[in-house]
């Protein structure tokens, strides 16, 4: 799968437990780390671990693609989820407001939030 249509579909998952603020960011032209940053928050721990599993639930069970990392704990203010060419921040809304990672990659391009086909 390419990693634009995973970033969408990590999008979609995060909407699907009602994630707020949902950004992907283009970073391929500013960084050599990763294609595409997905960030969400949650109102609640309860709330991150619920987006966090739906991602990581969805593509597993469906797409058999398993995070080659996790960093933080489920119980935190935030999750990272890496997919190689797809990095998913999951966050607390103070934490977000906090680390603001959209100024820190502003020269990065943000895609367009179309629902991804979760269909071949």
């Amino acid at each position: 799968m390419d990693s634009k249509k995973l970033a969408q579909l990590c999008r979609d998952f995060a909407d699907n437990k009602k994630a707020e603020n949902i950004a992907v960011l283009d970073v391929r032209k500013v960084s050599s780390v990763t294609d595409y940053f997905v960030i969400a928050s949650g109102s609640s721990e309860p709330h991150l671990r619920a987006i966090v599993s739906e991602i990581t639930d969805q593509l597993r069970d469906k797409y058999d693609l398993r995070a080659t990392r996790v960093d933080g704990a489920t119980g935190g203010a935030w999750v990272v989820l890496d997919f190689f060419d797809v990095i998913i921040h999951v966050m607390r809304a103070d934490v977000r407001e906090h680390y603001d990672l959209e100024s820190l990659w502003a020269d990065a391009k943000p895609l367009k939030t179309a629902k991804a086909k979760t269909r071949f």
